[in-house]
């Protein structure tokens, strides 16, 4: 776990214990103005640097991927994704799974193994169970997005979508993305929610998505997000 990542997990966990005198000043207390407001545009991108070293060569190769977030067919998803981008929670994070013709998956800051992560903020869903409030949930690490995959969007080429359990409304920080060549998943549609489309760099996902794994799908190299950004537009 990274330094500032670890900053992050400890004054949030300060926070959530009750030690309200120093929420002014402890990062991750208080959310600021930005974070705070739902992005009003139809669509928002976030950028990703992503590292992979070759088993072979034991050669570093950076790669760039551009994500178009669709706000108006998934607007909890896509918000969800971006306020984790906006936090930093992706940062140094991996694609713990990966799966040749079928998609990199992602996104677990919590255990990086695809066990933990939850929602960027309250969407009212704990454990994937409707609640009034946030207070009725007894812990943050457990808020979950509602589904949203009736939307109109489909598993296709470069498509990005949300991982969750079997249990509907159970979405957290997980993703995953297709890559361009991949045959029929349509048995996605419906269950998972498609919220964004790589505009730039699908071609390295493609890459990526045939990369060495063991026999838990696991790349036997790490495939590592070294940083996450959001647009400001």
């Amino acid at each position: 776990m990274n330094g500032v990542f670890a900053m992050k997990r400890r004054n949030r966990a300060l926070c959530l214990a009750g030690l309200f005198i120093l929420a002014a000043f402890l990062p991750g207390c208080v959310e600021n103005e930005t974070e705070q407001t739902p992005f009003q545009g139809e669509t928002s991108t976030v950028t990703m640097e992503i590292v992979h070293a070759e088993s072979t060569t034991n050669a570093s190769l950076t790669y760039t991927i551009v994500i178009e977030l669709y706000h108006t067919q998934a607007p909890n998803h896509a918000d969800n994704l971006r306020r984790h981008a906006q936090s930093g929670m992706y940062d140094n994070v991996t694609f713990h799974r990966i799966i040749d013709d079928f998609m990199i998956q992602g996104g677990d800051f919590e255990n990086n193994d695809g066990s933990g992560g939850y929602a960027a903020q309250w969407y009212g869903y704990c454990n994937g169970q409707a609640m009034n409030d946030a207070a009725d949930c007894d812990s943050e690490t457990k808020y979950t997005l509602p589904d949203e995959a009736d939307n109109g969007l489909f598993h296709l080429p470069c498509m990005v979508s949300m991982a969750k359990t079997s249990q509907p409304n159970t979405g957290g920080s997980q993703f995953f993305i297709m890559p361009d060549d991949i045959t029929n998943h349509s048995w996605l549609n419906g269950v998972h929610t498609v919220f964004g489309q790589v505009i730039s760099g699908c071609e390295h996902v493609t890459t990526l998505s045939q990369v060495q794994t063991d026999s838990n799908n696991r790349p036997v190299t790490p495939v590592i997000i070294t940083s996450a950004t959001a647009s400001e537009e």
